[in-house]
């Protein structure tokens, strides 16, 4: 877990780059039926706005709720670390996959705005039951494996 600011700031950057990466190929592969190269590369395509859009999110607005919300009433300071990185890692999906499933319903409106509000909340569901997991079990044991090789405790100071 990040002790300071910059170093929530880097972990910021690594989790949102593997989670806005993977969630980007996931709603790309369900709006176009199949995983390809293809689904891949549009992915990328339109990851750099959603990256920023999905970063300034996190660090500015969900982030704060999050935290407070998970501190005062799922966890206590004196948790364990694992109970407090399940707790606020749950209370960071929740607004996001809310957030971020309207950035993408926006996207893909294709000029019908009756419908805009039908697909956000169709795909709040679906994005919901891919990013819980990924978070807990691939993403943010790998973001924290690799932040704390790149950056072992004591390294990046305040």
């Amino acid at each position: 877990m990040p002790r300071n600011k910059r170093e929530s700031l880097i972990y910021t950057v690594l989790m949102c780059f593997t989670m806005v990466l993977w969630m980007s190929i996931y709603n790309v592969a369900l709006h176009m039926g199949v995983l390809n190269f293809d689904t891949i590369c549009a992915a990328w395509l339109g990851f750099p706005i959603a990256y920023v859009f999905a970063f300034c999110c996190d660090w500015f607005l969900v982030s704060g709720i999050a935290k407070g919300f998970a501190f005062r009433f799922l966890v206590k300071p004196d948790s364990s670390v694992m109970r407090k990185v399940i707790c606020i890692s749950s209370c960071m999906v929740v607004p996001m996959v809310i957030i971020m499933s309207m950035y993408g319903a926006l996207c893909v409106k294709s000029g019908n705005w009756s419908l805009l509000f039908i697909i956000w909340l169709t795909n709040i569901p679906k994005n919901f039951i891919m990013a819980l997991p990924f978070q807990l079990l691939i993403a943010g044991p790998l973001v924290r494996k690799v932040f704390r090789s790149l950056f072992p405790v004591g390294k990046v100071l305040a």
